[in-house]
């Protein structure tokens, strides 16, 4: 006879499926212990930059069960955003800010998915995170066998490549937990070659004060003119370490239709970019990540592009 955790295991991956989920694992709810050096080394070095929310809550980061009371598995999930095509723009804008805010979609999903998982299970205890507090997604995922951490550090899978967003669901339930797989980078070094800033310090880890993702979304001061001509148009976020990875050959569009660009974007090359108004900026990206950068900050960046173009 099928035991519960086997039964409920079964079910959330079912679950998960129906609801477009490109993968699903689980992991026993512990103590990261592998990772705390890491973590620790990482923030010693400063590669977090201004991101001094990284520094908070460490205890939590890696120990889920501070986050959720009893909590016994962490499931984690990855969803597609890899677009049907690239959108023409003089500017280059990171695919997960082609559509709505990934936060708020995949978030929608979840919760459907788990108020399901309420009917069909009962009540039990849960918290959805989507890129949120203080979790550290890339080591569940990699725990649950969803795919491996790459020399970008970026989670990839063999069957899809690397464009999706991570979640979880960290719960009280007694689940069967997967394994995880093999490391698939090889020899390759695509992405350290091809990073414009040199961010990818060594296998897997990332200074992300140079990061260009880093310098256009979360820096806030002015950036610095050490990366004068190296931002390569990119506007708001970074594709390039993805873009070379000789898996992402194996991605394939999205079903979500809220992830595709609206009709702004859909003519984008016919946008005045250096011009553009806050009237102009909200009503394209109003759902968009892209407002995470404000106005001031996507003016700051074209700016800069423009400034320091040889």
């Amino acid at each position: 006879m099928m035991s519960n955790a086997e039964k409920y295991t079964r079910l959330i991956k079912e679950k998960a499926e129906k609801f477009g989920f490109d993968g699903c694992g689980i992991s026993r709810a512990a103590f990261l212990e592998e990772e705390a050096p890491r973590l620790e080394n990482y923030l010693k070095n400063n590669y977090n930059g201004t991101m001094s929310f990284l520094e908070n809550n460490i205890d939590k980061r890696l120990d889920p069960r501070l986050l959720v009371e009893g909590a016994k598995s962490v499931i984690s999930l990855k969803y597609n955003y890899f677009p049907q095509e690239k959108i023409q723009m003089d500017y280059n804008l990171a695919k997960y800010a082609y559509g709505e805010d990934y936060h708020d979609v995949v978030k929608s999903v979840l919760r459907e998915m788990v108020s399901e998982l309420l009917e069909e299970i009962g009540d039990f205890g849960f918290r959805i995170f989507v890129d949120s507090a203080p979790v550290m997604e890339k080591a569940w995922a990699r725990k649950s066998g969803l795919g491996w951490i790459g020399k970008n550090s970026l989670l990839i899978s063999k069957k899809r490549g690397s464009f999706f967003v991570l979640s979880e669901i960290i719960c009280d339930l007694d689940l069967e937990p997967d394994y995880r797989t093999t490391d698939h980078c090889g020899s390759c070094r695509k992405c350290i070659d091809a990073c414009p800033t040199g961010a990818i310090v060594s296998d897997k880890i990332i200074n992300g004060s140079k990061c260009i993702s880093f310098l256009t979304i979360e820096l806030k001061d002015e950036i610095p003119s050490a990366f004068e001509d190296k931002l390569e148009d990119w506007m708001f976020g970074c594709d390039i370490c993805q873009d070379v990875c000789p898996w992402n050959r194996f991605s394939l569009p999205h079903n979500q239709p809220r992830f595709s660009p609206n009709h702004h974007l859909q003519n984008a090359d016919k946008i005045e970019w250096e011009e553009i108004t806050q009237e102009l900026f909200s009503e394209i990206f109003r759902k968009s990540a892209v407002k995470r950068a404000k106005l001031a900050g996507l003016k700051r960046n074209i700016d800069f592009i423009n400034r320091t173009k040889k």
